[in-house]
């Protein structure tokens, strides 16, 4: 039971990041009832597609991630893609995160600073990039602490706010915002980089029949905290909401308990950052087979470049992210679920049954979805 929890804990730390501060303002711009409904549809969606990606990497004896299984069942065509989808991906996601830590360190320093957030981001930026190159060690040892004053900061902000609640100040529908809000839930739902992490974390077959019961209590744990988060934040701030939310809670919270909330979330931007870059950073060396000081310059310098051009809208960045890499992912995972039913090499420990109708309808919402971006 306490290794299912930590499994747990894992997957829902590895799902719930820094985009939680966006969703609040995205689903004001669509209104409650469509954002209540993406995050019911696509986290079935998600849902089963973290399914079809468990088991179709324990239908795998070779010890491989997306781009490998994509190379075995796909061919060379599908690791190709999935390739550029992971590094366009991890790309996006570390320019988002550079984006909200010059918002957050703002706040935190406008009482005695004159510096920009553009200024602050590229100071933090430069400490990152070091940590970066310095490599796991460094970065492993402070990941479980940020997780939990993570979700401690994010359960206090609830404590304070929801007595604030008033539920007039809710949109119900936006009709010209109707489709916004696909690419930006859809990235906050995605977390199927951690099914093969608590894979290996279940070392016995009769602890990997567990995955799927993480993967279940992990989406019904996350999709109501979304949901009671943005209903909680929507009804105290209304449509005066920021993109990274936090900056429009300063009212509501006061200047002690903003101060801490956005520190904490300063420490979740960091962890983040160097997880997603030490990973984007190895994926150069081992895929690539670049030196380590190459492949950290371009991990760290092109978000960095994308910055420094004008890329600074979060909630787009965050959109375009989860768009690009949920639908081109999520057709490669039902793709190989698919050819791993028939070519895998391994008996699963668990096996879903999904005839063909489901998996073309699946299919055919996700690239409806990323259509849809482009009606905005």
């Amino acid at each position: 039971m306490l290794k299912l929890i930590k499994a747990v804990s894992v997957f829902v730390g590895t799902v719930i990041g820094a985009g939680i501060f966006g969703i609040p303002y995205i689903v004001n711009k669509s209104g409650m009832v469509p954002g209540f409904f993406y995050f019911l549809i696509l986290g079935g969606v998600v849902l089963l597609i973290h399914l079809f990606f468990g088991e179709a990497f324990l239908r795998t004896k070779e010890s491989c991630r997306l781009p490998g299984l994509a190379q075995k069942y796909l061919g060379s065509w599908g690791k190709i893609l999935v390739m550029i989808s992971v590094v366009s991906g991890l790309i996006g996601a570390l320019l988002a995160y550079l984006i909200l830590s010059g918002d957050f360190l703002k706040i935190l320093f406008s009482p005695f600073s004159d510096l920009s957030a553009i200024q602050l981001a590229a100071i933090f930026w430069v400490v990152m990039s070091y940590l970066i190159f310095r490599g796991i060690k460094l970065i492993a040892s402070i990941e479980l602490l940020t997780n939990l004053i993570f979700f401690s900061a994010n359960a206090a902000i609830l404590f304070f706010i929801l007595p604030k609640l008033d539920l007039s100040n809710v949109k119900i529908l936006e009709m010209s915002g109707i489709f916004l809000p696909f690419g930006v839930i859809l990235f906050s739902l995605v977390g199927w980089s951690a099914i093969p992490e608590i894979a290996d974390f279940f070392k016995t077959s009769p602890e990997k029949r567990k995955i799927k019961r993480t993967i279940i209590l992990s989406t019904a744990l996350v999709v109501p905290f979304y949901l009671v988060f943005v209903l909680a934040v929507l009804g105290a701030v209304g449509g005066n909401i920021s993109q990274d939310t936090l900056s429009s809670l300063a009212p509501f919270l006061g200047p002690k308990i903003i101060f801490l909330a956005v520190l904490a979330a300063l420490v979740t931007l960091a962890d983040s950052i160097l997880v997603l870059g030490l990973h984007l950073k190895n994926t150069f060396v081992y895929d690539l087979k670049l030196s380590k000081r190459l492949a950290t310059a371009i991990a760290c310098g092109v978000p960095f470049l994308l910055f420094l051009m004008g890329f600074r809208d979060f909630i787009g960045t965050i959109g375009f992210v989860g768009t690009v890499v949920g639908v081109i992912e999520g057709v490669a995972i039902i793709l190989i679920f698919k050819r791993a039913k028939r070519l895998g090499n391994r008996e699963p420990e668990y096996s879903f049954k999904a005839p063909s109708l489901l998996l073309y309808l699946l299919i055919a919402a996700l690239i409806l979805g990323a259509v849809s971006q482009f009606l905005i």
